[in-house]
């Protein structure tokens, strides 16, 4: 009997200390995931563009401000026309998040 909590021990250690992070994105592939899409549109494509992004590694350490107002003033946009995304996830080690921003 003293076998079944060493197991127990083990595996919720293993558990706890395994890292597993999302991005978020359309579609995630298990392994490597790098994908652009669209969050909001509302006019012709500006000639002005602007970028924020957030990080994670692990799942257990995330920093960035991914904002559409960050990416605006990236951008110098006052006008925002289109907001785009980019998603990156390597093997749920390393994650990457971005809001696009288009406009004058």
């Amino acid at each position: 009997m003293r076998t079944l909590p060493r197991v127990l021990a083990i595996v919720a250690a293993a558990a706890l200390l395994t890292g597993c992070m999302a991005v978020r994105s359309p579609v995630i592939g298990l392994l490597y995931t790098e994908v652009w899409g669209p969050i909001d549109a509302g006019g012709r494509v500006g000639a002005k563009e602007g970028q924020a992004c957030a990080q994670s590694i692990l799942g257990l350490v995330a920093t960035g401000d991914a904002s559409i107002k960050a990416a605006a003033k990236a951008g110098g946009i006052t006008q925002i026309n289109s907001v785009d995304h980019y998603t990156r996830n390597v093997m749920g080690i390393m994650g990457e998040f971005c809001t696009i921003v288009r406009g004058s």
